[in-house]
């Protein structure tokens, strides 16, 4: 059996707005019509997940409902500005093996680095830009399991490539 994540940065927020913090920013326009592409791109990719974990910022959670993914979602404050460990730690305790992860630089970044294999040959992949999203399988049986460096890269996406810019 396999298990497969993907892992994505929440799309393009917002700067100019008068969102009361940091957790509260919205997306931008940008980065909705970003979420919604990536939504297009994972629904025609052969394996669908099926949980979604997601931080608790207003750019994540709006950038998961873009994406029209037919899957639970959690939303957790542990994923907010995780590092990399917590990210791991987070991801273990998932129970289906197919996992959509939602988060933030440079602990989403730094992540996707520990687990692969091989990065794959995508300029963007070194400082993985907002709504980066990685497609990567594992040969385990469940989450537990999981190994950094163990990672098997299926595809690398970002928005600009699926918007034609």
């Amino acid at each position: 059996m396999t298990c497969t994540l993907v892992l994505t940065r929440h799309a393009k927020s917002a700067w100019n707005n008068d969102s009361p913090s940091d957790h509260a920013r919205p997306l931008s326009a940008r980065g909705r019509r970003s979420a919604e592409a990536l939504g297009v791109w994972l629904r025609d990719q052969p394996v669908k997940p099926e949980h979604i974990l997601s931080s608790s910022s207003q750019r994540t959670r709006e950038t998961c409902d873009l994406m029209k993914i037919d899957a639970p979602a959690v939303y957790t404050e542990r994923l907010y500005h995780a590092t990399p460990q917590i990210i791991l730690e987070v991801l273990r305790e998932a129970s289906k093996p197919h996992v959509l992860m939602l988060g933030h630089n440079p602990g989403l970044q730094e992540f996707a680095h520990q687990i692969v294999k091989y990065p794959p040959p995508h300029s963007r992949f070194e400082d993985y830009p907002t709504g980066a999203t990685l497609l990567v399988e594992f040969d385990i049986e469940a989450w537990q399991e999981l190994q950094p460096g163990t990672g098997k890269v299926l595809d690398f996406v970002v928005p600009r490539e699926l918007l034609g810019e």
